[in-house]
């Protein structure tokens, strides 16, 4: 669906409030299919980018940066 859509973080990076917000308004118009809304729909719209905005860093901020660790190779698999 969104191909363009760069990934954000990395480990060891830091994603800033202004990163956040510019993918969540990408976010937002792949989904609702337009660039700018009507002014009826802009309240919707700059909503939507809040929520996405702010449900992206609660995940980032949750998620294990540690690296994976290696995965061992049984016997079995050999």
């Amino acid at each position: 669906m969104c191909r363009s859509i760069k990934v954000l973080r990395r480990a060891g990076e830091v994603v800033t409030p202004e990163e956040l917000d510019a993918a969540a308004l990408q976010f937002v118009r792949k989904i609702s299919g337009t660039r700018k809304p009507s002014k009826v729909n802009q309240a919707a719209f700059d909503r939507g980018v809040r929520e996405v905005s702010e449900a992206s860093r609660k995940l980032l901020e949750s998620m294990d940066t540690r690296p994976a660790k290696p995965r061992s190779i049984s016997p079995a698999t050999i």
